[in-house]
């Protein structure tokens, strides 16, 4: 078994300024603030009025390096997990290499939804486990607000703009990092959470556009059934196959999607909600930005230690799920 492996070394996370309450929908859609706390536990989010996704990730990234102490030029690869790419291409990935002047490094998106973060972590680890390389950024950002249809109250209530970087490199001593990861998909989740417009099979035409076909939608009766289950189900399984008890875990991070469905997640575990990172009141769900925007501020709040052990847990469009299991480093 390979002893090498991926830790986190450093964190970072960027959120627009402007907030937006719940307040704000009242004025223009049949909701109200208490229908959506109940509901969601969603209180406010952040839009950003001017930029692209690459201008939140391109803050968390260097606030990241700058907590490491490094260069952007010491960059080997950068991964960035999002659905709101700047544009089809270049990538996102490019576009931000640019911003940063990361010109030792090469990059790619990755489209993985809600889960896109994880998927983008395990895909990374990979890159230091082999000695393929020493330095990895993984992004998750998504300017949600893009692709919001403000007319549409089930879905233009739950999300929120921002970003979050971590950084990668080997790990000096064993049992730190990302020990173990577990994977999904599923086509048959697309009817219920999608984008029809936009690619290859409804490229953009005056009747997409007419038919709002460049928003999100969603059937959030059906997702939420599955997604309860799954990412409770699929938290468990990890620590089931690591051996780990309730008590042997001291953070669970799960996307922040809906507040009953992360309760549900923290139950299946045996946690209590004071082990388990809820930003989800602050920012609604940022999609590929939830995890490790939480790991960012949780980090910066003192309450990460070394040796932590920490369950990450999502559920997203596709569908897409899966966990991971760190053990801080750092």
């Amino acid at each position: 078994m390979n002893s090498r492996r991926a830790i986190i070394t450093s964190v970072g996370h960027y959120v627009p300024p402007d907030i937006f309450d719940n307040h704000y929908f009242e004025e223009f859609l049949d909701t109200n603030d208490e229908w959506i706390r109940e509901r969601t536990g969603i209180v406010e989010r952040r839009f950003a009025k001017d930029g692209a996704t690459s201008d939140l990730a391109v803050p968390a990234v260097q606030t990241c390096l700058e907590r490491r102490g490094i260069s952007a030029e010491e960059i080997d690869c950068i991964i960035v997990a999002t659905v709101t790419p700047d544009m089809f291409f270049p990538s996102t990935a490019c576009v931000i290499q640019r911003k940063i002047g990361a010109t030792n490094a090469w990059g790619f998106d990755l489209s993985g939804a809600c889960s896109g973060f994880l998927f983008a972590l395990a895909t990374g680890a990979q890159f230091i486990e082999s000695g393929m390389h020493r330095k990895v950024l993984v992004v998750g950002a998504d300017k949600m607000s893009s692709i919001l249809n403000f007319s549409d109250r089930n879905t233009c209530i739950l999300f929120g703009d921002g970003a979050g970087a971590v950084l990668l490199e080997a790990s000096e001593e064993e049992g730190y990092g990302l020990l173990d990861f577990d994977l999904h998909i599923d086509g048959g989740g697309e009817p219920y959470l999608h984008m029809r417009g936009g690619g290859s099979l409804n490229p953009p035409t005056a009747d997409t556009v007419e038919n709002k076909m460049h928003y999100v939608f969603q059937d959030g009766r059906s997702v939420f059934k599955v997604a309860v289950i799954g990412m409770a189900e699929v938290a468990e399984n990890i620590m089931k196959k690591n051996n780990l008890a309730a008590e042997d875990v001291r953070w669970l991070v799960p996307h922040q999607a809906n507040l009953r469905i992360i309760d549900a997640t923290a139950r299946r575990m045996g946690l209590s909600m004071d082990r388990v990172m809820v930003n989800i009141n602050k920012y609604g769900n940022t999609t590929a930005g939830t995890l490790p925007i939480c790991l960012s501020e949780w980090w910066e709040k003192g309450e990460l230690e070394k040796g932590d052990n920490v369950i990450l847990a999502t559920f997203g469009a596709g569908y897409t799920w899966g966990s991971g299991w760190l053990r801080w480093a750092y």
